[in-house]
């Protein structure tokens, strides 16, 4: 863990070094990544029992054993506790509400020409999602993908996950029917997202692959844009916290692990404004860490990535929060709005003590697909648009070309484009 002054000499040349630090995958991945997905695209479902044979340890020998289908989800639903299937319930109804007021608005006017302009939104066709299975197993993210998906109208959501053994958690299945899932087919890693992107015998193809995974996930999701529409390239989870001394320690430190509890590559960042405090923080992260299931993960991450910065005020942190640009902020102070204004960059933000990340992870409603690796400098979180494309359309009767045709002749002619001119030109002189 570095624990860096604004005030110290060096300050700048260390946090610089943090901005800038890549936490994702290397050429090796890279070259991996690109070699599994040409034997996806040459050889198919061959290719697919191979891999998942080597990487999950799990076989594809039967038609069966290819896929889960409703009756599977339902079975599981109904098999739970009914606290875990309310909360379950609960969560997919708020995150629900929250993406349906996202949905787009068709346009369609008529402009002082005359002419007729607007635009149509409408969903993509088929989506297939993905949901990580091999550390830890992930409900929250099959509900956080698909219902926005299902929202958007897409009519045809699939997913896939990894079944390391043949392994597969029931809760996720159960998330499946509460989501609405068609099909979930039980592949993971790079091989999954290619066979998504060019459809196989058996898995079909989308239009849009969407969802969190590790480093190869990302690597070919970002290797196949293009032939598929994405969501983002993501890549280790990150938290920046922003908090002052009236805090409870024990609350930010376990704020600073929920994130480094996912991977050893994730970063938890606190920014304050008292040392006394952060050495505080620092103490309760290394005894709660100590206690956790998840210790030897977190541990790994706060002591490779883990940053503690003390600022002379919390309006010095805001400058530095835009450059990290992180997928989650905590403002945990008495007037988190204040800082929230010069706040221009980042994934999701949680305003106030009393909102600590995890509670956005599972069914506040906002998406937890969110942009990492400073993305939130240019992208945004998944939405219901990510399932949807916009077209536009215009209409012109001849009082409406007439009004702007004559300069729309003049732009083809200095571009050099004499046909464009002329079918403009035709029409004027009818």
């Amino acid at each position: 863990m570095q624990l860096l002054k604004t005030s110290e000499p060096g300050f700048e040349r260390a946090f610089a070094g943090i901005v800038d630090d890549r936490r994702e995958s290397d050429d090796d991945v890279s070259r991996d990544v690109a070699s599994i997905l040409a034997d996806v695209r040459n050889r198919g479902d061959k290719a697919l029992v191979q891999l998942t044979a080597r990487f999950d340890q799990y076989g594809l020998d039967t038609p069966e054993s290819w896929q889960m289908g409703p009756a599977d989800f339902a079975a599981a639903y109904e098999a739970l506790d009914a606290d875990l299937r309310g909360a379950l319930d609960l969560a997919a109804r708020r995150i629900e509400a929250y993406h349906a007021a996202q949905l787009p608005e068709d346009r369609d006017y008529t402009d002082d020409t005359g002419m007729r302009l607007g635009a149509k939104w409408r969903a993509v066709d088929a989506a297939g999602l993905y949901v990580p299975g091999g550390r830890a197993a992930y409900p929250s993210s099959l509900l956080m993908n698909a219902i926005p998906a299902k929202v958007a109208g897409v009519q045809q959501v699939v997913a896939v996950s990894p079944t390391p053994g043949g392994k597969l958690n029931p809760l996720v299945l159960a998330a499946a029917h509460v989501a609405g899932i068609d099909t979930l087919f039980r592949i993971g890693g790079a091989q999954a997202i290619g066979a998504l992107a060019y459809g196989t015998r058996t898995i079909p193809r989308v239009d849009v692959i969407t969802g969190p995974g590790n480093a190869w996930v990302a690597e070919a999701k970002r290797q196949l844009y293009g032939v598929v529409g994405i969501d983002m390239v993501a890549g280790p989870s990150e938290i920046l916290v922003i908090a002052d001394a009236k805090n409870d320690p024990d609350w930010i430190a376990a704020d600073l692990l929920s994130q480094a509890e996912h991977d050893p590559s994730s970063q938890s960042i606190l920014i304050t404004d008292d040392a006394d405090f952060a050495w505080q923080v620092e103490d309760r992260v290394d005894v709660q860490s100590a206690m956790l299931s998840t210790g030897k993960v977190a541990q790994a991450s706060w002591k490779d990535h883990g940053v503690i910065i003390v600022v002379d005020t919390l309006e010095d942190a805001i400058p530095l929060a835009n450059r990290l640009a992180a997928e989650h902020v905590e403002l945990a102070v008495d007037d988190p709005d204040a800082l929230f204004a010069g706040l221009h960059h980042a994934g999701s933000v949680f305003l106030g003590r009393m909102t600590p990340e995890a509670v956005g992870d599972y069914l506040a409603g906002p998406n937890h697909v969110l942009p990492t690796g400073r993305r939130a400098r240019f992208s945004s979180g998944l939405s219901v648009l990510d399932f949807m494309k916009r077209t536009s359309f215009l209409a012109a009767d001849d009082a409406a070309l007439a009004a702007i045709g004559p300069a729309g002749i003049a732009l083809a002619t200095a571009e050099g484009l004499p046909a464009h001119a002329k079918s403009i030109e035709l029409r004027l002189k009818r």
